[in-house]
């Protein structure tokens, strides 16, 4: 009996120490650059945000009362990401979009507050925009894309080429 304990606890450990030990994997992102690039390039509270993860204060952002027609761009990298038909008043303080344009969003998941929370990246350089929450408008997506304004910059409409 005490062979068959010892022989399946050995079996555990080996087992549970496949996936666990791994380290997430690394990915590569058509826009690269040193921290200490994108630290001379990006205004302070873009690089907090963009490379650091950070969050600026709530309603703090220029782009968080913005109602002008438009698209909004990564700050890191000017990929589109948001076009300004899809942006929302939430109430949040920060940029609210109900979608993106997919194809420039990466979709992660962070645990830095203790559980999980879908992470919004650019998927060209790596940058941290925000969150994604189920609690958005329900008469479209039923999303919000909680975007940090400083992650951003805003092309107008009569500008975009």
């Amino acid at each position: 009996m005490k062979n068959l304990l010892l022989i399946c606890l050995l079996v555990s450990l080996v087992s549970c120490q496949g996936n666990a030990q791994k380290a997430k994997e690394t990915k590569t992102y058509a826009v690269q650059k040193s921290d200490a690039e994108w630290k001379a390039e990006l205004p302070e509270m873009a690089y907090y945000v963009l490379r650091k993860a950070g969050t600026e204060r709530a309603f703090s952002g220029p782009l968080n009362d913005n109602k002008k027609a438009g698209t909004y761009v990564c700050a890191g990298c000017q990929a589109p990401l948001y076009q300004s038909e899809y942006k929302y008043d939430s109430g949040s303080g920060w940029p609210s979009f109900d979608r993106g344009i997919d194809d420039n969003l990466e979709y992660d998941v962070d645990y830095k507050i203790g559980y999980p929370r879908t992470e919004l990246k650019c998927n060209k350089c790596g940058g941290h925009l925000g969150h994604a929450f189920n609690d958005g408008p329900r008469e479209t997506t039923g999303m919000r894309h909680c975007i940090n304004s400083a992650a951003l910059n805003f092309i107008p409409a009569d500008e975009t080429p």
